[in-house]
């Protein structure tokens, strides 16, 4: 831990109108999430790695980060660790010094999955409540536009 450095936590979730292994494969398709979170202006695959209990991918993404009336574009790696079955885990190494780990499960709820994210945020303490805020914000419009999408297939 470095006094430099901030760190928040947040536990979103939502309730999606489909079976658990329906939501988790749309979750783990960057393709799909760039058509539902807000910032994601394009993604690029770079490698994807077989493990004992899954896959590994990873991914180069450009992001539009709001600045009051402006946005700025950031490229950075995103990773995702998606095992066989379970909880997936995502990370995302952004400049300046941004970092943001995740663990989402996808919980058969009646007819539908609830997803629950954990975010873990570090970020450089002059741009934390900046990065808390807009990540949370971000996310909460993917989770909503991850349901809308099975709302209206």
């Amino acid at each position: 831990m470095s006094w430099w450095t901030a760190y928040a936590e947040r536990t979103l979730t939502e309730d999606v109108p489909a079976p658990p292994d329906e939501v988790r494969d749309f979750y783990v398709d960057l393709d799909n999430i760039k058509l539902v979170h807000p910032l994601i202006v394009s993604v690029e695959s770079l490698s994807r790695a077989e493990t004992s209990d899954g896959y590994r991918r990873s991914y180069r993404v450009i992001d539009r980060i709001p600045l009051g009336p402006c946005a700025m574009r950031i490229t950075y790696q995103a990773r995702l660790h998606v095992p066989a079955e379970g909880d997936v885990m995502t990370e995302a190494d952004q400049f300046p010094g941004v970092r943001l780990r995740g663990t989402v499960s996808f919980e058969q709820v009646g007819t539908g999955t609830r997803v629950t994210e954990r975010i873990r945020i570090a970020a450089p303490r002059p741009l934390a409540g900046l990065t808390t805020r807009e990540a949370v914000k971000a996310h909460v419009a993917m989770l909503a536009g991850i349901r809308n999408h099975f709302e209206s297939a």
